[in-house]
């Protein structure tokens, strides 16, 4: 196996001085002790909690092939057993890594950015990409300061796809990482209120998404969702960036990868778009309309490729979203079975509402119910109360009835949901939640979990899936 970077290119790369034998290529990049594998470059780099020349022992000690350390730590580094590169500053040096793994790449570079889909249409082309050729996409939601240069540098010379999600949570910090990336082709799945709190409004978020286009590729290519309410805000800002090349997917009839036919199933999702000026008949192994989006998406974004769709398009009936973004699980009872819709990761508001119509349109079987596990939604600064208000408008159209808070901005809800024709339970404590659920559950329940991030609720999972087993259905 070919080294991701032999220890001349990567001194150079990172414009660093090396102390100790050079004799050691590098295998991985890694900025986290606790996840290096043996032949890894252990960058040291300080954080607000944590200094990594702090870990630079646990480094070696997990077989690192060599350290990038500040040159003013050097002196407190003292004998160490592999080689040391020497920097001014080492998340620079991480930067200027990421630069020169993008300058020597032939791939075709694809970004992606929006309020809600990032992570799962990410998904959804390392899916489909890999049918065709090696395909590199970042571990995880690596799509901030540190994830994009991190995942730049550990893209391989000889890859041919990369895919990079590009996240936010200020103006401006879109610029500086597309500007990393340079992609060929730039996606913004769509524009919502998400990240509320550091922004004015949605206005000012959809200019923040925009920043994309600064970073493209001459001759690049920019897909928009034609069905979004910032499409023609977002087409015109493009064409003012000298970008040509507009395209765009949705029901809509004007888009260039329109859906014509939707057909829902119980675990997947059957659909007719246009693809390559064919219509095409596409399986998603995943329910639920934004799956349809992503899908749209990523195939017609593939489709500038210029390569033979067959596979790409095929490959998507296997795919399946990941743990925490609407993976699904079949869990016993002593009578049978209830599905547990595994939405925990993050929320936002347009998240949430794509949540609650997916639940809405899973089918139930005998007796079951539709219950609604909501938690807080985090990073909507003064709107919050109001956006978590009006969830209830939702939660009232989609006809789900049973329908379990906590958090402390979820107690708008309960007051918002009051004297509707709900079962609202609020709960000030997680325990005492997870207690409730447990107690609860009927055969035949169809449960979805969604708050954001921080407050917990993946938790509510993994209790659940210790104690509940996998149902295996007789055959």
């Amino acid at each position: 196996m070919s080294c991701l970077w032999n220890i001349n290119d990567f001194c150079l790369a990172t414009k660093g001085r090396i102390f100790g034998d050079s004799s050691n290529d590098v295998n991985g990049i890694s900025v986290d002790s606790r996840s290096i594998i043996a032949g890894d470059a252990f960058f040291a780099i300080p954080g607000k909690r944590f200094d990594g020349h702090d870990y630079i022992s646990t480094a070696i000690m997990k077989k690192a092939s060599l350290i990038v350390a500040c040159e003013k730590r050097l002196s407190a580094l003292g004998h160490v057993k592999v080689p040391v590169i020497i920097v001014d500053d080492v998340f620079a040096a991480l930067n200027r890594l990421a630069v020169a793994a993008r300058i020597r790449s032939k791939a075709k570079i694809i970004a992606i950015t929006g309020s809600v889909g990032k992570t799962t249409t990410k998904e959804m082309f390392r899916h489909a990409l890999s049918s065709i050729g090696k395909t590199h996409v970042p571990i995880n939601s690596y799509n901030n300061f540190l994830g994009v240069p991190l995942t730049l540098a550990r893209m391989p010379v000889d890859t041919d796809f990369g895919v990079f999600e590009i996240g936010m949570n200020h103006p401006g910090e879109i610029r500086s990482l597309v500007k990393l990336v340079r992609p060929h082709i730039a996606v913004i799945t769509n524009v919502g209120n998400a990240h509320l709190g550091n922004f004015s409004g949605i206005d000012e978020i959809a200019a923040a998404k925009a920043e994309i286009f600064e970073g493209l590729e001459k001759q690049g290519s920019v897909v928009l969702n034609h069905d979004n309410d910032y499409f023609l805000f977002l087409k015109q800002v493009a064409l003012s960036s000298g970008i040509r090349k507009i395209y765009s997917f949705g029901q809509n009839p004007n888009s260039d990868f329109r859906l014509i036919k939707f057909e829902r199933k119980i675990d997947h999702s059957k659909i007719i778009t246009m693809v390559q000026d064919l219509l095409v008949d596409v399986e998603i192994g995943a329910p639920g309309f934004h799956m349809v989006e992503n899908a749209l998406a990523t195939l017609g974004t593939i489709s500038l490729l210029k390569v033979d769709m067959k596979k790409p398009i095929e490959s998507l009936s296997t795919f399946k979203p990941a743990r925490g973004r609407g993976f699904r699980y079949k869990l016993a009872l002593e009578t049978g079975y209830f599905t547990l819709i595994d939405e925990s990761y993050n929320a936002s508001p347009v998240s949430m509402d794509s949540a609650i119509s997916l639940l809405a349109e899973t089918p139930l079987e005998k007796e079951g119910r539709h219950i609604a596990v909501l938690g807080d939604m985090c990073e909507l600064g003064p709107m919050e109360k109001k956006v978590h208000s009006d969830l209830s408008k939702s939660l009232i159209a989609s006809g789900i009835s049973y329908i379990w808070l906590s958090g402390i901005n979820m107690m708008a809800l309960k007051e918002a949901l009051s004297g509707e024709n709900t079962h609202v339970q609020y709960f000030a404590h997680i325990d005492e939640l997870i207690d409730f659920i447990v107690s609860s559950l009927r055969t035949g329940d169809v449960m979805m979990i969604k708050s954001s991030k921080d407050t917990g609720f993946s938790r509510i999972v993994e209790v659940l899936l210790k104690k509940f087993k996998p149902f295996l259905q007789d055959t």
